[in-house]
């Protein structure tokens, strides 16, 4: 009985992870050496977190039927005026210092930019792809114009030492974002907030009249996302020793292909950080893989893309025939009353 009840309210976790074993799996058979190597191995667990935090920053947005189209250059102008700060004398004089900084002032900008997006889409009414294209915009603005388009260099060492740290085998990166999986797991499906994201996903207008105040939910779920996008601007930075606004450029698409892949409703109301976390894995296995094979990024790119379409595609397919079925049910219903 368990077992029946687990199948049914995780379906699509188990096909996800299954599918994940089969990508492994054939990862493994066509390129043992390379691929099963444990540098790579280690790399993809260096990789991921970057990757995964930025799927879950996008996966709060589009459960409230939104999206966060700001979510990279949100995190990468916050690194760079960080990172302006890390390369000053103080922070040469005192790195310990400069780096704490540096974490607070990314974290601190992310967060002012994820309540910037919720304030103009909750508050103001506006709608969110626009305004979060219109802020990705400013964003990316405000960051080439800090570094005239290249980049700002010359971090602390206690800084950089984030993005190598390991403890053992396992860097400390796949911890840290381990741990916002878990957080996130718990604010978004088992808490009052969660509970009423799902609901504002569901129908924003049914929520408020049911005495949510779904501008504060709005708000909420946007300082969350920028919780998250700060916590990957930290991880991306410290890889690169660097800031740069186009860091990570191809994570956007990629969070939202893995956000869908994952069971998230692209009108909101329905999804798991499960899902999308299993997706995020699914998808750096095949990029990994690809790369060992030499492809192409531009290929890896329209593979990505035919994901995501053909996804959205399925669920649409999928959708309409349920709702047929459910059509055909009550009409046989009716008959036989």
């Amino acid at each position: 009985m368990f077992l029946k009840r687990l199948k049914e309210s995780h379906r699509n976790e188990m096909v996800l992870f299954l599918i994940f074993v089969l990508v492994f799996v054939v990862m493994s058979v066509l390129s043992p050496k390379k691929f099963l190597s444990s540098t790579n191995l280690q790399n993809m667990c260096f990789q991921m977190p970057e990757f995964g935090l930025m799927a879950l920053a996008m996966m709060a947005a589009v459960l409230t039927g939104g999206m966060n189209l700001s979510i990279i250059t949100g995190s990468m102008m916050s690194a760079i005026i960080a990172g302006l700060f890390m390369s000053s004398a103080f922070t040469q004089a005192n790195p310990v210092l400069g780096t704490v900084g540096g974490i607070v002032l990314i974290m601190g900008i992310s967060l002012l930019t994820g309540l910037l997006n919720g304030y103009l889409i909750g508050y103001v009414g506006c709608v969110a792809m626009l305004i979060t294209l219109g802020t990705r915009m400013i964003y990316e603005g405000i960051g080439l114009r800090l570094t005239k388009g290249g980049s700002v260099s010359g971090f602390p060492e206690p800084f950089s030492s984030i993005g190598t740290a390991k403890i053992g085998w396992l860097p400390v990166t796949i911890v840290v974002y381990a741990l916002m999986v878990v957080v996130a797991h718990f604010l978004l499906e088992r808490g009052k907030f969660g509970q009423e994201t799902y609901m504002v996903g569901c129908s924003e207008v049914a929520t408020r009249f049911s005495g949510v105040n779904t501008r504060k939910v709005l708000l909420l779920v946007y300082v969350f996302s920028g919780l998250c996008y700060g916590l990957s601007g930290i991880l991306i930075s410290a890889h690169y020793a660097s800031a740069k606004i186009d860091y990570g450029s191809s994570y956007l698409m990629q969070a939202v292909t893995a956000v869908v892949l994952g069971g998230t409703d692209i009108n909101g109301g329905e999804g798991t950080v499960a899902g999308t976390v299993i997706a995020v894995m699914i998808m750096q296995t095949l990029s990994t893989g690809l790369n060992i094979f030499g492809t192409d990024r531009y290929i890896i790119n329209i593979i990505t893309g035919s994901i995501l379409i053909l996804v959205l595609a399925v669920r649409h397919i999928t959708g309409i025939l349920a709702d047929r079925r459910m059509i055909a049910k009550r009409r046989g219903n009716t008959t036989v009353v």
